[in-house]
């Protein structure tokens, strides 16, 4: 089910959220200087579908604008 542009960007800033608090969380218990690989590649991936997600909703009320 494709979710509308508003609850995409909602739903991608609660991933992004998760994934940070994910990666803080990982990184604070380590005791290695550098980030665990997998929780940084879901904060990256997060930030990368909340980023789609605003462009599209971007696109979505340009398009609204212009009517």
């Amino acid at each position: 089910m494709k979710l509308p542009p508003w609850e995409r960007v909602a739903a991608a800033a609660r991933e992004v959220q998760a994934a940070s608090a994910g990666l803080e969380e990982r990184f604070n218990a380590s005791t290695d200087a550098a980030a665990p690989p997998l929780p940084l590649a879901r904060l990256t991936a997060a930030i990368a579908e909340l980023q789609a997600a605003r462009d599209a909703l971007d696109a979505l009320l340009a398009r609204k604008s212009m009517h």
